[in-house]
């Protein structure tokens, strides 16, 4: 993906000025937007009281192409983004949103009005809530921080930092919602999660490099005649790391190359298990492939060790980090 490209970026503070200059854009020849604004999180003492607020700013992408949302280091937002119908060739990166205000999501893309937004690329963000209990939300204190639906397709989540969130990463939404969509997460920082990392229905995921740590519900919980690829993550102190469940039919995973390589290895990385009261439900409790991932990867990469995620990746994921990648040499 290529985004906006190398024109001139055009510089805003708030959603206002951001929705403004992405509804002044029109054509294909590309856009830029570099946010500069800033909130102090540190002033929400309350996560409850933020997530019981009206529903919050939410920046559209809609029916556009070729455009770059780029945060500036040091710049934080307290609204969304959602990129919808037949936006194409999105970025996103360099953000750090948090505490939304009102049940909304971080960043969501869904298709809307036979539409379907894809190439869109979500890269080096910072994205949070909390995982405080609110009386009567039961685990719905705030959205999704990634989630995309509605025939979405052909997305990348790369070098993000998530952390401190309930129910993080929807793939469809509702078991209905399973269509044949291509979706890579790489180089992610999943730190004290509840659930969904993701929750995919139907498709094609390939979830490679990820470091999974504190993962208080399930992990990846692949659904609906889904596949994904597992590929050399780095999984600890995780609760049902990958499992199938919650829907009407299974999904199915090839597990390459992780630091888990047998059931020997659960209690060492800290790897719990609790069974599912749904049927049918799996979880990868013996840790064995259930099928063999059937999609072409038509994109070169190269698996570096689990051992090197655990180790390095923290540092690189994540905002502020000058767009910075992986090096195990």
């Amino acid at each position: 993906m290529t985004g906006g490209g190398s024109v001139t970026a055009v510089t805003v503070t708030t959603a206002a000025q951001m929705q403004a200059a992405i509804d002044a854009y029109t054509g294909n020849g590309g856009l830029v937007i570099r946010y500069t604004g800033t909130f102090d999180f540190a002033a929400i003492t309350n996560a409850c009281t933020q997530w019981q607020l009206p529903a919050g700013a939410i920046v559209e992408v809609k029916n556009k192409s070729n455009v770059t949302i780029e945060g500036a280091d040091g710049s934080a937002a307290n609204f969304g983004l959602a990129v919808k119908a037949d936006a194409q060739n999105i970025i996103i990166r360099n953000m750090t949103i948090g505490l939304l205000p009102g049940s909304i999501d971080a960043i969501g893309i869904e298709g809307q009005g036979g539409k379907f937004p894809g190439h869109i690329w979500v890269d080096h963000n910072t994205l949070f809530s909390s995982l405080k209990e609110c009386s009567g939300a039961g685990d719905l204190e705030f959205d999704g921080l990634i989630d995309n639906k509605a025939g979405a397709h052909h997305l990348t989540y790369s070098y993000n930092y998530i952390h401190d969130h309930h129910k993080t990463g929807l793939i469809g939404s509702s078991d209905s919602d399973s269509s044949d969509r291509f979706i890579t997460f790489h180089h992610n920082v999943y730190q004290n999660i509840g659930s969904r990392l993701p929750l995919q229905r139907g498709g094609y995921t390939h979830i490679y490099n990820n470091l999974y740590t504190n993962i208080l519900t399930t992990g990846a919980n692949i659904r609906m005649s889904g596949y994904s690829l597992i590929e050399s993550n780095y999984f600890e102190n995780a609760q049902n790391p990958v499992t199938s469940r919650d829907s009407s039919a299974l999904g199915y995973w090839e597990l390459r190359n992780n630091n888990i390589k047998t059931p020997a290895d659960f209690s060492t990385f800290g790897i719990t298990w609790v069974a599912s009261g749904s049927s049918p439900s799996r979880d990868a409790t013996d840790w064995v492939t259930t099928a063999t991932f059937p999609a072409t990867i038509d994109y070169t990469y190269t698996a570096q060790d689990p051992a090197c995620v655990k180790q390095k990746l923290p540092a690189v994921a994540g905002a502020g980090k000058a767009l910075a990648k992986l090096n195990c040499n």
